[in-house]
């Protein structure tokens, strides 16, 4: 699901093209419940708590949203934190916790 967009700014007087990348930050897998967006709130604050979470929530360009979707295999919901990071902040997010989509190659 990675998309990219640029953002043209300005910086110390100078035009500068800022890379956007829009990506799964983190996932969180929840049981078949009753209503599941009130169950996943807990793992949702803890991780937004967590170093991870902090990182993304401080350096994200817009706000991170969370999608959910139905888990046919594990019969239950998955969500997927999602955020949007300047290309230099998200290579230091993939060199402290490494690619929560399992890989860096492109589906």
């Amino acid at each position: 699901m990675p998309a990219v967009r640029w953002k043209r700014s300005e910086k110390n007087g100078a035009f500068v093209v800022e890379e956007i990348h829009k990506v799964v930050v983190h996932r969180i897998k929840m049981g078949d419940v009753e209503d599941p967006d009130l169950y996943v709130a807990q793992p949702i604050w803890d991780w937004q708590e967590s170093e991870q979470g902090k990182f993304v929530m401080e350096h994200a360009v817009s706000k991170p949203e969370w999608h959910r979707q139905l888990d046919i295999y594990g019969l239950g919901w998955q969500y997927a934190i999602v955020a949007e990071l300047e290309s230099k902040k998200l290579s230091e997010f993939y060199l402290r916790w490494g690619n929560p989509n399992g890989s860096d190659k492109s589906r």
